[in-house]
């Protein structure tokens, strides 16, 4: 998918992004997730568009040409700001509400507007269902098999693990991928055209805040701490919802037990034989659910 990129202004960031659809179409922000890029939905946009959507795929902060304003912000990865940053992509484009969703880190994003901003969501598609981290609780620990496969975000809280990222962000990355999603044959010309996003000169630092920050060893930033106090609550998702989950995930298990959190329209599905990185391993699957999530909206 070849496009232009266009970038919009937020109070930390130039944002950029892709855009597919007609600009009057129904507004439909896509996000990926760590450590992917826009690329994950190469396949989905053009399915979107047809429908009748204007698709917009941001790059998140520290990926791709998203920059930050100001070298005094903190380069947080934290997941009020990947929410506050999504509701300034949407306040700058001048989208009053939009059918939002993703997975990882953009599933995240996705979900704290939803919790937050019920009235700027149309509808979520959230991979991993609940996304917004229990920092309070971070400290007690799950099963062994569960503790083995966080083994990368054990290693970011040290410097070692911040240099081994500095130091081969593609053979990180590379290797997640394969352990994440070992279902999907990604080729080199994939893999190759999202490892760029990687050479974001802030890409490290907001990958290692981030993972430090969910198990609350470093400080948040203090301009999204009223955000952050506010997820700190747990709060319920009240919007039409489709969560969803790859059956071969290698790196989180089934999320069926968190519909529990969605006290609004819901549905749960499970995409046999795939992994983590949903929307590019189940492209067609990725953009009915979200078909589907905007009908439900309307019922």
């Amino acid at each position: 998918m070849t496009q232009d990129i266009k970038i919009v202004e937020t109070n930390q960031l130039l944002i950029a992004y892709l855009e597919q659809g007609p600009s009057d179409g129904w507004p439909c922000i896509m996000n990926h997730g760590f450590p992917y890029d826009v690329h994950v939905y190469d396949e989905v946009a053009p399915i979107l568009a047809k429908a009748g959507a204007r698709v917009i795929m941001p790059y998140l902060r520290g990926y791709g040409p998203t920059k930050f304003l100001s070298t005094q912000t903190l380069r947080s990865g934290e997941q009020a700001v990947l929410g506050a940053d999504l509701l300034g992509l949407m306040d700058g484009l001048e989208i009053e509400k939009a059918v939002v969703g993703g997975y990882d880190w953009g599933g995240r994003a996705a979900c704290v507007v939803s919790a937050l901003w019920p009235d700027r969501v149309t509808a979520l598609i959230t991979g991993n269902s609940y996304n917004i981290q229990n920092i309070a609780r971070s400290m007690e620990p799950a099963t062994p098999e569960e503790e083995s496969s966080y083994w990368y975000q054990y290693l970011f809280h040290s410097e070692r693990g911040r240099n081994a990222l500095l130091e081969n962000r593609e053979g990180f990355t590379r290797l997640l991928w394969k352990m994440w999603s070992p279902t999907w044959a990604f080729d080199e010309q994939t893999f190759k055209q999202t490892v760029t996003s990687f050479e974001n000169p802030d890409f490290v630092d907001v990958v290692i805040h981030s993972y430090r920050h969910r198990y609350s060893l470093v400080p948040g930033d203090p301009v999204v701490a009223e955000i952050e106090n506010a997820l700190a609550q747990q709060p319920n998702i009240t919007v039409p919802t489709i969560a969803i989950d790859g059956d071969e995930n290698g790196v989180s298990s089934l999320t069926a037990g968190d519909a529990r959190k969605f006290t609004g329209a819901y549905e749960y599905r499970v995409f046999n034989g795939a992994g983590h990185n949903l929307p590019q391993e189940r492209p067609t699957e990725w953009a009915q659910a979200v078909m589907d999530a905007k009908a439900m909206a309307k019922e």
